[in-house]
């Protein structure tokens, strides 16, 4: 990051640039280690009693941050500048992470869907004729209906949720191709898995 230390009417030595550049260094490195530069600028207040420092930080593309501190001598003010501009910077990446987690949440939850099970052709004739009746000749009774959730996973999580719910079949969202897919046990005993993305 590079840090330029000015004065206005107020001497601004080595050891006080040494001690901007270390303060502003150790908050890039804990909150924003991509900040481009700084600039730092120490005056004398109206009355000439106390020192003020302004830190314009440039912390990224479009992200500009500023602090001020007042203080007895210069490095008090620049101290009081520093924990606001930390401040700010602390809020600022609180808000990135906090929106990371909510986007992350969202596209781990699953999508929501729904599950079906018809009635099977072995049904009792008068139980297939209320079916058509209801529901027309090809379109079955409908047994059970629940909400479900298309979770977003691996091809081999998915097999061992498909496993440990004890279901035929289980579509999920390929978290490595996003697509939608679908995992099934034959009547071989082994594992299918249709992939469109695949074809």
């Amino acid at each position: 990051m590079h840090i330029t230390v000015a004065g206005k009417q107020v001497e601004t030595g080595e050891a006080l640039q040494s001690h901007v550049r270390d303060g502003l260094g150790t908050i890039a490195r804990k909150y924003f280690d991509h900040a481009l530069e700084a600039n730092v600028t120490f005056r004398r207040d109206a009355k000439g009693h106390a020192f003020i420092c302004d830190i314009n930080l440039k912390a990224g593309r479009n992200l500009f941050m500023r602090g001020e501190g007042e203080g007895v001598d210069a490095h008090r003010a620049f101290e009081e500048a520093s924990e606001h501009v930390a401040k700010r910077l602390r809020r600022y990446r609180r808000r990135v992470n906090d929106h990371a987690r909510s986007v992350a949440a969202e596209r781990d939850r699953g999508e929501p869907a729904r599950q079906v099970v018809l009635r099977g052709p072995d049904a009792k004739e008068t139980e297939e004729n209320e079916a058509q009746a209801a529901n027309g000749p090809d379109h079955p009774a409908v047994v059970a209906e629940t909400p479900a959730a298309i979770e977003r996973l691996s091809v081999g999580e998915a097999v061992m949720r498909m496993d440990l719910a004890h279901v035929p079949v289980l579509m999920f969202r390929n978290s490595r191709t996003e697509v939608l897919n679908v995992v099934y046990r034959r009547t071989d005993g082994h594992i299918g898995w249709i992939d469109p993305g695949q074809a």
